[in-house]
C-alpha cells in the first residue's frame, strides 16, 4: 500500500514539472485545447464585426449624407393688428388676451387696477397690459403701436394693438403693415358704434387701410357686449353685422371667405379664451376669439426666396441692432446682407425671436437682427435689408395703379396732387407727376380716352415722384412691397406698383 501512494506522489509531482516547463498531459491538457480554441472563436467574432476600410469609409460617407432627423417645428406664428375707432377697447381686449394665455400674473393685474383707480379710470387697467407709457395710460389712448406676444396650442401670436384716434393714422398704418389677419374692434355700446361708423369715423377708415395694407383676414369682435345698454342683445349684433357687412364687401374683403363676426366682452373675458355660457348669452353657437384665431388660414410663405426685411427701428445695443418683420425668405447667423438704399454690406451677428436667440428664422417672423458693418445713425426707418445676390429696388420716381376711395368734398384727383405715401415702413411725401390711363372697373382694361383728371371710384394708372430714393419691388413679384397707400386731410387711395421705373438707385 505504501509503495503505490509513493507512485501515486511521484506521479503528481512528474506532472506539475511538466506543466511548469510547458508540456502538458491529460486532463491537463485537454483543458488548455479548450481555451485555446474559445481564444480563436472569439478573434474570429471580432474579425467578423470590425468591417474592412473601403466598408468603413463607405459607412461614414452614408452618415454624412444621410439628411439629419428634422427636429420638431416651431407652432406657426402670426402677427394679428388690433384696429378700430377709438375707444372701442382694442387695448382692453389685447391685455385680457395676454392675461388669459399668462403672460401677465394676478399680482401685476391688482397693481394695475390700484393704478387705474387711483386715476379714476377702474375699467381701463387691462389696457395698461399694453399701454405701458404714461401719456397713454393718462388720457386712455392709444399713440404707439403696441406690442406683446402669446400662444395658443398650434400658434404663436405677436399681438400688434394699434392706435384708433385719428391724429395717429400714420402709426395705425406702420401696425397694420406688419400684420398678417387683423381683428377690428368694434363697440356694441350705444352710440359707440355709430360713432365709428359714420362718416370720417376710424372703424371705416381702418378697413380700408387694413385691406389695403394687404391684411386679408378680418375677425370683427362685437366688443362690450355686457354693457348695460347692450346686456348681449342679439338685436344690437345683428344691428351691427348688418351694417358692416356691405361696408366690408365695398372695401374688398370676400365676406364669406375671409370676415368672421363674434361677440366678446374684452374688460372681463367673455367668449375670449372660452365660450361664453349659455346662460349669459344664449343665442351664440360660434366659437370663441382664440379658437377663431386657431382656426385662421394664411397663405403659406416661400423661405426660400430673396431676402427682405423691412426695418421698423433702429438702436444700439452692443453694435446696430434693426427691427422688422421677414417679408420673404430666411436669414441666418452669419450670412452676408444688404442695407438698401444706401447699399451698405453688413453681416448678421445675432438674430432675436420673441425676446429668444435664434440661430435662424424665416418669413413672417418679427426679429431683432445685430449687424456688423454699419453705424445706427446710418439707418432709417423705411430702409430694407435684403440678399446681396438679389437685391430690392431703390426708385425716385415709378409707375403705379390706383384706386380711388375717398376725396373729400368732391375734390378732383390730377396732375400735380401732393399726398403722403405709405409702402411697408416707409412714410415719405409725394407728388402725381401724370396721369397715364384710367382703368374701366367693370372690364379692368384701359380706357381709350386721355385722362386729365379723376373722382371718387375711379381706378388710374399715374407716375408718382418722391423725394428720396425709396425701396419698393413690383406688385406682382412682392405684394407686401408693392401695395402702397397715399393719404392726404383724410383721403385715402389704395394702390399698388406696375412697375418701377426712372431714376433707379440701383
Amino acid at each position: 500500500m505504501d509503495i503505490e501512494e509513493d507512485i501515486r506522489s511521484l506521479q503528481l509531482d512528474s506532472a506539475e514539472d511538466e506543466k511548469s516547463n510547458g508540456v502538458l498531459t491529460g486532463d491537463a491538457k485537454l483543458e488548455e485545447v479548450e481555451h485555446v480554441d474559445k481564444m480563436e472563436e472569439d478573434t474570429k467574432e471580432v474579425e467578423q464585426v470590425v468591417p474592412p476600410p473601403a466598408q468603413v469609409n463607405k459607412k461614414v460617407t452614408e452618415a454624412i449624407e444621410k439628411p439629419v432627423e428634422k427636429v420638431e417645428e416651431k407652432k406657426r406664428h402670426l402677427n394679428v393688428v388690433f384696429i378700430g375707432h377709438v375707444d372701442a377697447g382694442k387695448s382692453t381686449t389685447g391685455g385680457q388676451i395676454l392675461f388669459l394665455s399668462g403672460q401677465v400674473d394676478d399680482r401685476t393685474i391688482q397693481k394695475y387696477e390700484k393704478e387705474a383707480k387711483d386715476k379714476s379710470r377702474e375699467s381701463w387697467y387691462m389696457a395698461y397690459i399694453m399701454d405701458t407709457n404714461e401719456e397713454e395710460r393718462l388720457k386712455g389712448k392709444t399713440v404707439e403701436v403696441g406690442r406683446a406676444y402669446f400662444e395658443t396650442e398650434t400658434t404663436r401670436f405677436t399681438i400688434l394693438d394699434a392706435p384708433g384716434h385719428k391724429s395717429y393714422v400714420p402709426n395705425m398704418i406702420s401696425g397694420a403693415s406688419q400684420a398678417d389677419i387683423g381683428v377690428l374692434v368694434i363697440s356694441a355700446r350705444k352710440g359707440e358704434f355709430e360713432t365709428g361708423y359714420e362718416r370720417g369715423g376710424q372703424t371705416r377708415e381702418h378697413v380700408q387701410l387694413a385691406k389695403t395694407l394687404g391684411v386679408s383676414k378680418l375677425l370683427v369682435v362685437v366688443n362690450k357686449m355686457d354693457d348695460p345698454t347692450v346686456n348681449w342683445s342679439k338685436d344690437r349684433y345683428d344691428e351691427i353685422e348688418s351694417k358692416m357687412i356691405p361696408f366690408l364687401r365695398s372695401s374688398g374683403y370676400n365676406v364669406k371667405k375671409d370676415v368672421l363676426f363674434l361677440p366678446i366682452s374684452g374688460l372681463v373675458g367673455s367668449n375670449m379664451k372660452t365660450r361664453v355660457d349659455k346662460k349669459v348669452c344664449p343665442w351664440w353657437n360660434g366659437p370663441c376669439l382664440f379658437e377663431a384665431l386657431d382656426a385662421i388660414e394664411v397663405p403659406p410663405r416661400d423661405p426660400n426666396g430673396p431676402f427682405r426685411l423691412p426695418i421698423i427701428d433702429k438702436f444700439k445695443d452692443m453694435g446696430t441692432v434693426i427691427m422688422g418683420k421677414v417679408e420673404s425668405g430666411s436669414v441666418s447667423e452669419g450670412d452676408s446682407l444688404l442695407v438698401m438704399p444706401n447699399k451698405a454690406q453688413v453681416k448678421v451677428l445675432a438674430i432675436f425671436c420673441d425676446e429668444d436667440k435664434s440661430m435662424r428664422a424665416g418669413p413672417g417672423e418679427n426679429l431683432r437682427i445685430r449687424l456688423s458693418g454699419i453705424e445706427e445713425e446710418d439707418i432709417l426707418s423705411g430702409f430694407v435689408l435684403c440678399s446681396i445676390a438679389k437685391p430690392i429696388s431703390a426708385v425716385s420716381e415709378f409707375t403705379a395703379q390706383l384706386q380711388i376711395l375717398e376725396l373729400l368734398d368732391n375734390a378732383i384727383f390730377t396732375a400735380g396732387y401732393k399726398a403722403v405715401l405709405h409702402i411697408h415702413s416707409v412714410v415719405e411725401e409725394c407728388e402725381i407727376v401724370e396721369l397715364l390711363q384710367q382703368i374701366d372697373p367693370k372690364t379692368k382694361k384701359p380706357m381709350k380716352k386721355k385722362v386729365l383728371f379723376v373722382k371718387n371710384g375711379a381706378i388710374v394708372v399715374c407716375r408718382i415722384q418722391v423725394n428720396n430714393l425709396i425701396c419698393v419691388e413690383k406688385f406682382s413679384d412682392f405684394p407686401q412691397l408693392g401695395r402702397f397707400t397715399l393719404r392726404t386731410e383724410g383721403m385715402v387711395w389704395r394702390a399698388n406698383t406696375s412697375r418701377s421705373s426712372v431714376r433707379c438707385g440701383w
